[in-house]
């Protein structure tokens, strides 16, 4: 579900990144709109799903991590907040100051919030200070070093950060060129072109640094080498994405960089697995699916709910995404 999210809500953002830049018009502008305009909020029902099962499946890491994060997490919630109702306050007043207003703050807050999942992800990856009681606390930034005593923010982070607003502004990109035409497209396509060649010395620098400072990832693909079909998946998406635009098939490199994405987060949780929020500190007080996860019956209990709920949400998806496809106008 949180490979949905990223991969779905990811292109919203994208379009958000892009937002002020491709778009030269009011009626541009629109039309990038537009063409989220039918899916966004249904595709951030799936971070709102992985919330909730996380929550009844996993609750000590839901504890851990929801106080550990608070400062961040509420910072993205204001970034989601701001984002819906930038959306659909625009169009409330015609006035071209009060477009514009709208328009910067739908752009800024995906920007901000793409590069926050990333750092989230960073964090993820890296590990935080866990206390025997299984709780951690993070300043915003410490020395900017990814130590024992790192905060939130750190080069590590950092670099994941911006590789994070890289990826979703090609795919933003990828997304509002499959949905539009003419001078439109034509921009959104060297966008993602452009961008393309600034995210292969990001990804060759996130691979090298990651096994790095996680030496879990070294020991995990080491200890299951078929594994390895994951960064396989990711790096066929990524040269996918240049070969299907240079010939001009817009669905096929979109479909490409959701293979990246997926990609790449199946590798970041194949490499931690069975750890879920790793230690940079005592390695014995990592969080495991096995010492957070709920009892054998909740377990159970939710898993008898979680399937009909997933496949109804799943429908839903399905039905939308034929029901407004094509062109927008």
């Amino acid at each position: 579900m949180l490979a949905a999210y990223v991969i779905l809500d990811g292109f919203d953002i994208g379009a958000g990144i892009i937002h002020l830049f491709v778009a030269k018009n009011d009626a541009e502008r629109r039309a990038v709109l537009a063409s989220i305009g039918p899916v966004w909020d249904g595709n951030e029902v799936w971070l709102l799903a992985a919330g909730g099962t996380l929550y009844f499946a996993f609750p000590g890491l839901y504890a851990s991590s929801f106080s550990g994060f608070y400062l961040a997490l509420m910072i993205v919630l204001w970034l989601l907040i701001l984002r819906g109702i930038s959306i659909e306050f625009r169009s409330h007043i015609t006035s071209e100051l009060w477009h514009a207003f709208w328009d910067v703050i739908f752009a800024g807050a995906s920007v901000l919030l793409a590069i926050f999942y990333g750092a989230a992800l960073g964090n993820v990856v890296r590990g935080v200070p866990i206390a025997a009681d299984g709780y951690f606390f993070l300043a915003l930034w410490t020395n900017l070093q990814p130590g024992p005593d790192a905060g939130i923010i750190d080069w590590y982070t950092v670099l994941i950060g911006v590789t994070a607003l890289i990826a979703l502004t090609i795919h933003g990109a990828l997304w509002v060129a499959l949905k539009t035409g003419g001078d439109l497209q034509a921009r959104c396509q060297a966008v993602a072109r452009r961008f393309w060649f600034l995210m292969l010395p990001l990804v060759l620098a996130i691979s090298v640094t990651s096994f790095r400072i996680q030496p879990l990832l070294l020991e995990s693909f080491g200890e299951h080498p078929w594994g390895m079909v994951f960064p396989a998946l990711s790096a066929s998406g990524f040269i996918g994405m240049l070969l299907f635009l240079k010939r001009q098939r817009e669905c096929a490199a979109f479909l490409s960089s959701c293979t990246f994405i997926l990609g790449l987060l199946c590798s970041a949780a194949m490499g931690l697995y069975p750890n879920l929020l790793p230690s940079n500190g005592d390695a014995g007080r990592s969080l495991t699916v096995t010492s957070v996860s709920t009892a054998s019956y909740g377990l159970r209990i939710g898993l008898f709910w979680f399937i009909p709920a997933f496949a109804l949400a799943l429908m839903y998806s399905v039905f939308v995404y034929r029901h407004f496809a094509g062109k927008v106008r």
